[in-house]
């Protein structure tokens, strides 16, 4: 515990230290998990990429030259506020990006909308967030709990997996992920046979197993993530849950098949928006962030990248960095990049995009590092994304 109050102390230092540039530079921020279950699905790595997409943008944006700032939320939402204070309020932040923790982000959205600065949204995918605490200051990159997990539940139950148990993260991503699973489950004819929440951050999942396995489901959804989706699915191979009860990990990035490894994680069947392998230019773009942090970029750290950019060009050609407007400039461009070839941006801030169901191939498949996912099928943005109202948000509606 002592490095990671550490590690705070310096987190919070950066936060409150004056702007080198005060005035003279334009400000945005990362603010995500850096050192707990979420750190390999974001966290430094997501940080890198915020500095590969400045470097590529040319360094300066209205004549000034842009100032980064990272900090650790530890997933505390008290703590995520204050520094989201910190950094609109005293820092002069116009943007905040990524923030992983649903729980943080829904509080930062509010905030945002009040100081009237943007807050861009690249792993904390609580469908809420574009749906019923929508926002005209809140853009939401990288999928959503809905995008995750219906699309899954619909395949399950045309394969006759009709019967689910959830064990469910007991905070506002993990309800969302639950009650949009739910829904598809019940519009698709399936059943839910029963659930539990579990923590965060949870090291034992051997009760909630056991409970699982208890429930005869045909189908285990991990509705959880990070480090404790990789710890739970290591256990229930430990417990040998599969084949006779099929585990669903809707929310499931390729540092998670990495930290599981083939011979557990083969089989397992999700949606992602982006692969380092699907071309001869995703290749290139990883081997860059390769050569940085000496691991493959997942789908939420590419979605900050395109998401940093598209907005510093949208600053760019407003010619103002006031929140309205530079929305409106997002809205109105199309996004053609790394990271999708035709994507758009929603009136409530829902970003829209092609994307991937995927499985993880078994160890056999594998040729080369990192070659962990096949395609099998591209689902078409106006299937991959809940279409526009049905969570709540009267955002461009009217």
């Amino acid at each position: 515990m002592l490095w990671r109050a550490i590690a705070f102390c310096l987190f919070v230092a950066l936060v409150a230290a004056p702007s080198a540039y005060a005035d003279e530079s334009f400000v945005i921020g990362v603010m995500n998990d850096e050192s707990g279950p979420y750190a390999d699905l974001a966290g430094p790595g997501s940080v890198e990429m915020a500095r590969m997409a400045i470097e590529d943008f040319g360094g300066k944006v209205l004549g000034k030259p842009i100032e980064l700032l990272v900090a650790d939320h530890q997933n505390k939402v008290d703590l995520g506020l204050q520094i989201a204070r910190q950094w609109y309020d005293e820092r002069g932040a116009k943007a905040i990006f990524d923030i992983t923790n649903s729980g943080v982000a829904l509080a930062i959205q509010d905030l945002a909308k009040a100081r009237n600065r943007l807050v861009i949204f690249d792993s904390a995918s609580s469908s809420d967030l574009t749906g019923k605490a929508c926002s005209p200051n809140g853009v939401q990159w990288n999928a959503d709990n809905w995008s995750n997990g219906v699309a899954l539940m619909r395949l399950l139950i045309q394969q006759k997996l009709d019967s689910f148990f959830f064990i469910t993260a007991d905070y506002a991503f993990g309800a969302s992920l639950e009650a949009d699973a739910r829904d598809a489950i019940t519009k698709a004819g399936g059943t839910v046979v029963g659930g539990v929440r579990s923590p965060l951050n949870t090291a034992d999942f051997s009760s909630y197993l056991i409970a699982a396995q208890d429930s005869k489901a045909k189908v285990i959804v991990f509705a959880i993530t990070g480090a404790d989706v990789s710890n739970a699915i290591k256990q229930a191979n430990e417990f040998k849950l599969a084949p006779a009860q099929y585990l669903a990990t809707p929310i499931t990035y390729l540092s998670d098949v990495n930290a599981l490894g083939l011979d557990v994680a083969h089989d397992l069947t999700f949606m992602q928006s982006w692969y380092w392998d699907l071309n001869d230019q995703t290749r290139a773009f990883a081997k860059r962030f390769y050569d940085r942090r000496q691991r493959m970029p997942n789908d939420n750290q590419v979605a900050l990248y395109s998401s940093v950019r598209h907005y510093l060009e949208a600053v760019a050609k407003a010619g103002t960095d006031e929140a309205g407007a530079v929305t409106a400039a997002m809205q109105q461009a199309p996004i053609h990049d790394i990271f999708t070839d035709s994507g758009t941006v929603r009136a409530d801030g829902r970003v829209l995009y092609d994307r991937y169901l995927m499985r993880v191939k078994p160890p056999a498949d594998s040729k080369y590092p990192w070659d962990y996912l096949a395609v099998v099928a591209k689902i078409p943005a106006a299937e991959a994304f809940r279409p526009p109202g049905a969570g709540g948000c009267t955002l461009g509606t009217h």
